[in-house]
């Protein structure tokens, strides 16, 4: 059993070896594995491991504890959320920034968007899609992007809020560029918020996040 890491190139990482009498056991214990990565639920791991061989067990555990630190966002119960479009740069929030975000949630792509000071004193609005939206639990925090080291946040909007009807993303593109007049840094991702705790990957509301920070709009580093 090999495990993919991601990477500047993709390689196959040896995991454990199943005997022919565990072979029942290949799907199962892939789909557990592939699930822990995105919601660190032990106990739903280790149920599939139990009924394995001891070498087997320990083998996965020791590859996840050295391998499989938790990352926010990063995973899905299908396996890692890739990277599909990076650094897509708009000068202003307009029609255009509107309709990109508008396709982008439509079909499903992960959304995450930050301000950037120009060094003309404008600012850019830098996209990254991803793959996938990575789900969260109806009791967890509303957020699948990791808040910066030390920054303070002043405010999380989220989509799920009772707002306005002007839809998720004109709500969301409106929060941020209030906030941008202001000078502060802003964020905005997308989410899967599901409407359950247990077994909730993929079922729920897609819903926008935007957090505004204490912190003036950063320099420009998409260029870099």
């Amino acid at each position: 059993m090999f495990a993919l890491a991601k990477g500047p190139g993709e390689e196959l990482e040896a995991v454990t070896t199943l005997g022919a009498s565990d072979l029942h056991l290949a799907r199962e214990l892939v789909g557990a594995l592939n699930s822990f990565l995105a919601d660190r639920d032990e106990a739903a791991l280790e149920e599939v491991l139990n009924r394995a061989p001891k070498p087997v067990r320990m083998a996965a555990q020791q590859y996840l504890r050295d391998n499989c630190a938790p990352v926010v966002g990063a995973f899905t119960e299908y396996g890692p959320v890739d990277v599909i479009r990076e650094a897509v740069c708009f000068g202003k929030i307009d029609e255009e920034l509107e309709e990109y975000l508008e396709s982008a949630y439509t079909i499903g792509l992960g959304i995450r968007m930050s301000n950037e000071s120009r060094r003309d004193g404008g600012v850019w609005w830098v996209i990254k899609l991803l793959s996938d939206e990575v789900s969260v639990r109806a009791s967890a925090e509303p957020r699948t992007w990791a808040l910066p080291a030390g920054a303070t946040v002043l405010q999380t909007w989220t989509s799920g809020e009772p707002a306005s009807d002007v839809g998720p993303v004109r709500g969301a593109l409106n929060v941020a560029e209030d906030a941008t007049t202001q000078g502060r840094w802003v964020r905005v991702h997308t989410l899967l918020h599901s409407r359950y705790d247990v077994d909730y990957e993929g079922s729920g509301t897609s819903e926008f996040v935007v957090d505004v920070f204490d912190a003036p709009i950063p320099r420009e580093r998409w260029g870099e």
